[in-house]
């Protein structure tokens, strides 16, 4: 029966040390950490630790929102703990998923921390209406590039003597923003 610790922060940049702290000292034998988007759960360590835990074992967080940022992905995250016999705590909600309470205010934190992701994405997208009306706001500049070449290499691509890749090496440009040019220039 170990204690297993997990920490996320949301960019390479972040610092990882007070969260790092909090479970060495509450005593986690082993740390996986993320350095990305609390988005999803598609997560190289949260994956890892999902795997490595074992019955009896309990999970350890600093605070829910590090494990899930939506009450979807946090209740199926614990579900699949849960299926495991593997308990969860979470230092700042004081959470302890062995008891009903325990897992009856996770369910209530998790709706509270999915709310609060919803009210930043609606005061962003207000943010930036406002901005834009007020012509702060341009957003990103599209990408240059030579529109007669760019003909020349689709009309090639179309006759099948050159790959996508080989057009963006040419143009320059990622595939994604070549799958965008293609469908604006088959529009035309």
């Amino acid at each position: 029966m170990a204690r297993i610790g997990y920490v996320r922060v949301s960019t390479e940049e972040q610092n990882t040390a007070r969260q790092e702290k909090i479970l060495k000292d509450a005593g986690c034998e082993k740390i996986f950490m993320d350095k990305m988007s609390g988005k999803d759960t598609n997560r190289p360590q949260l994956q890892k630790m999902l795997e490595y835990v074992r019955e009896g074992d309990t999970l350890y967080v600093e605070s829910i929102s590090r494990l899930a940022r939506s009450t979807r992905d946090l209740l199926n995250l614990i579900e699949q703990l849960q299926a495991k016999d593997v308990a969860f705590e979470s230092e700042k909600e004081k959470i302890d998923t062995t008891t009903p309470q325990g897992k009856f205010m996770l369910t209530v934190f998790a709706a509270m921390a999915d709310l609060e992701r919803e009210q930043i994405r609606q005061r962003q997208r207000e943010g930036i209406a406002i901005a834009k009306a007020e012509g702060k706001y341009k957003g990103r500049q599209p990408i240059a590039y030579d529109k007669l070449l760019f003909a020349e290499l689709y009309n090639e691509w179309k006759a099948g003597r050159i790959t996508q890749k080989y057009m963006c090496e040419k143009l320059r440009m990622s595939r994604p923003t070549l799958y965008k040019r293609i469908k604006e220039y088959e529009r035309k």
